[in-house]
């Protein structure tokens, strides 16, 4: 009789693992903390039993989700490596959004924003040839800096910025690379 042994997982496998993972974490579901223990188990993990237990207890989520978080202080913040979904909507009201899109996995050509930002300041750093619309962005103090440089190609995602600030400020910085 032949051994049932354990599947190895392929690569692909461990890749969406490490991608679900991101997404919750971008969407709120997980802490820093969180995320780096499951990362490193499905780095490590070997057989598929072994990916099991680490997405188990997230929820399933399509594909175009709208992910939301809010905070009334403290800091919003997403760097690095993270999936960003196709409509992402940031409240806060007193604290500070930093969100990094230059090295993030973005799968859509355009993507929403919908910030609401009482008091505080919003820094979205985009890549370099993003394309960012601030139109539908309603301000009631200061108006949003967004200076483009002069010498960036612009055919990259298209990053449409919405919503309300009342005393907040949003600042648009383009990735050097």
């Amino acid at each position: 009789m032949p051994e049932d042994r354990p599947q190895r997982i392929t690569q692909h496998e461990r890749d969406q693992t490490v991608r679900r993972l991101q997404e919750a974490y971008a969407s709120g579901e997980l802490s820093h903390d969180e995320l780096d223990d499951r990362l490193q188990q499905a780095l490590t993990a070997t057989t598929s039993s072994e990916l099991a237990p680490i997405l188990a207890s997230l929820p399933e989520i399509a594909p175009d989700r709208t992910v939301r978080i809010s905070a009334k202080a403290g800091r919003i913040q997403r760097r690095g490596t993270w999936q960003v979904p196709k409509t992402f909507e940031i409240e806060s009201e007193f604290g500070k959004v930093d969100l990094d899109l230059s090295r993030a996995i973005i799968e859509h050509p355009a993507i929403q924003l919908e910030l609401k930002l009482r008091f505080g300041k919003a820094r979205i750093t985009v890549p370099r040839n993003a394309v960012v619309e601030l139109d539908d962005l309603r301000c009631e103090w200061k108006q949003p800096v967004d200076r483009p440089p002069v010498d960036r190609p612009t055919n990259g995602v298209r990053i449409r910025i919405s919503g309300e600030m009342e005393f907040g400020r949003l600042v648009v910085r383009y990735a050097r690379h």
